[in-house]
């Protein structure tokens, strides 16, 4: 399951994934049924649907993969958003976008699709979030809404994986960085000589580190090297 399945990256995931094998169902807010985290209800009848074909096909849920978010762009008041430079920049309507796709969005997600995971044997759910949203990692500064609402999204991460363990012990959840991949989301801010990598190479790594997360790697934060990032 791709949520952010029709995003540049998010594709480059249902494709990774169906080249190891596995059926995927791509989620989005051009999908049928659509998720759209501006509709909450949107969610719940998705993850129904994706119950419902569980139960009919016999599978089971064993990757869940949130491939969501927002930088810049319009929000859903139609206002156009940009990340901050200053505090002065700040505002409530591109602080509460940010966090409606960063945050509470996935938040969503983890309600509803989370008991969908088998309650027994190896199973991952992954939320891309970003290195910004690193606390102990900002020394720049800037970059308020999408920093806050990526470590918010950390936090929410690692408190569910606590939850996840008490249903499933061998269940993992957690919070990868891809990197700067070329994708519309990053494209804008892609300085000169940084390594912007394609799609299907951050896929490709990303799914290498989901499958080699060890035991014990649940509720934590990793980069697309597999290395982990402090909070």
């Amino acid at each position: 399951m791709v949520i952010g399945g029709t995003g540049g990256i998010g594709a480059a995931l249902v494709t990774g994934l169906r080249a190891q094998g596995f059926e995927v169902l791509a989620l989005g807010r051009r999908t049928q049924p659509s998720l759209d985290y501006t509709d909450a209800s949107s969610v719940d009848a998705c993850a129904q649907h994706v119950a419902d074909h569980l139960a009919l096909t016999g599978l089971a849920l064993q990757r869940l993969v949130v491939a969501t978010g927002f930088l810049h762009g319009e929000t859903a008041s139609g206002q156009h958003a940009q990340p901050e430079r200053s505090w002065q920049n700040l505002g409530a309507d591109a602080l509460q976008h940010s966090f409606l796709i960063n945050a509470i969005g996935p938040a969503l997600v983890m309600r509803h699709f989370l008991p969908l995971l088998p309650r027994q044997g190896r199973a991952v759910a992954a939320f891309l979030s970003a290195r910004v949203g690193s606390i102990g990692d900002n020394n720049l500064g800037g970059w308020y809404a999408y920093r806050a609402s990526k470590a918010a999204l950390n936090q929410l991460v690692h408190t569910a994986a606590i939850e996840l363990a008490r249903r499933n012990k061998q269940a993992l959840c957690v919070a990868l960085h891809p990197g700067t991949v070329d994708t519309g989301l990053s494209q804008p801010f892609a300085k000169t000589g940084l390594q912007v990598r394609p799609t299907d190479e951050a896929a490709r790594d990303l799914l290498a580190v989901i499958e080699a997360l060890p035991p014990g790697s649940s509720g934590k934060f990793f980069d697309h090297k597999g290395l982990s990032i402090g909070w």
